[in-house]
């Protein structure tokens, strides 16, 4: 037993006694119920390490037990911080269960600590800009999470003039380091029209995001360099961008392939995209895996599920959120940027 332990133990020991029916239970709730001080249930909450495990464990147990919530507005009073993490989600159809995935993950990150999660939505009409403007204005919350970024990105100078704690999914241009966790979609370009190749095709497309988001330069810079190094005829499908609702991606793959000339190999940028392409690729009158081949980059299991089954390369969202909670509380703290990026590398398997 440590000598805070014991000291605190010397209050008096347990005292069993639960809060008022309807009434809000508070740290001096759980000091009451245990003996110990109040700083130490505080530091204990916060898994303070000069605490023995088994004060830690028990503290925690009984906070749970009760349904204590730290009162945020005194946290705030008392630490200038709000423990607040922003994500800040887009409304886009790319990737399936991407908003989901990213909660689960940056929740995981969050996990016993005093942070919690607060999604704010960034609506069709609105700027990118201004959901980090209100959190700004507000003080609403401590650090930011963000996605589709570009290369010249507001939000990414706005955030780093204000000093304000910040993570994006996908890198940017910036010549300040910033942290980020992003995906190599250059290598998966590469790799998905070598894939392409090594089954026969003679003239691959892709289907890329509009060219203001960063992620839509390196798949385009992947692909670029693949089909030369092949040596295969290509083209950047028309008449659809990632950012078209599937019927549309769908459509637009339909009307290409039943004109002269049609590719018969597709690189698809997202599991979404890939269900949409692989509609069109039937609606055509064409067999999947036998007159066209596709390449797909897989985001959700559900995807493994779809048949004919194609080739894909998996991109872990769940664990690009992990990583990103992670990343962002140590930026809180201080950490310099330069230390917290990371670019996942896609696993290839065939």
């Amino acid at each position: 037993m440590s000598e805070t332990d014991a000291r605190d133990k010397k209050r008096g020991g347990p005292r069993a006694r639960e809060s008022k029916p309807g009434s809000r239970p508070t740290l001096r709730t759980i000091a009451e119920m245990t003996g110990l001080a109040i700083t130490t249930i505080s530091r204990a909450l916060n898994n303070a390490p000069e605490l023995s495990d088994e004060t830690r464990l028990r503290v925690q147990k009984i906070a749970a037990e009760i349904g204590y919530v730290p009162d945020r507005t005194a946290l705030r009073l008392k630490t200038g911080r709000t423990h607040v993490i922003s994500l800040i989600l887009d409304p886009h159809d790319e990737i399936l269960g991407f908003g989901q995935s990213m909660v689960s993950g940056i929740t995981a990150a969050l996990r016993d600590t005093s942070y919690h999660l607060v999604i704010t939505a960034n609506f069709r009409n609105a700027t990118p800009l201004d959901p980090i403007r209100y959190l700004l204005r507000n003080k609403a919350a401590d650090g930011v999470i963000f996605s589709r970024t570009e290369p010249d990105d507001d939000r990414v100078k706005l955030l780093l003039e204000e000093n304000f704690p910040f993570v994006s999914h996908g890198r940017t241009m910036s010549p300040v380091p910033h942290p980020f966790v992003d995906f190599d979609n250059t290598t998966f370009a590469h790799h998905a029209v070598m894939r392409l190749k090594a089954k026969g095709c003679r003239k691959v497309t892709i289907i890329l995001p509009p060219m203001r988001f960063s992620f839509g330069h390196h798949l385009r810079d992947g692909f670029m360099a693949a089909v030369t190094e092949a040596g295969v005829d290509w083209e950047i499908l028309s008449g659809a961008t990632l950012d078209n609702a599937p019927d549309d991606i769908r459509l637009a793959v339909m009307q290409r392939l039943r004109e002269p000339g049609a590719p018969d190999g597709f690189v698809c940028t997202g599991d979404a995209s890939a269900l949409a392409v692989m509609a069109g690729i039937t609606d055509a009158g064409r067999v999947i895996g036998r007159d066209v081949q596709v390449v797909a980059k897989q985001t959700s299991t559900i995807f493994s599920q779809v048949r004919p089954k194609v080739d894909a390369l998996y991109e872990d969202t769940a664990l690009a959120g992990q990583q990103m909670g992670e990343l962002l509380l140590r930026r809180i703290q201080g950490e310099p940027a330069e230390g917290l990026q990371i670019l996942h590398q896609p696993e290839v398997w065939f």
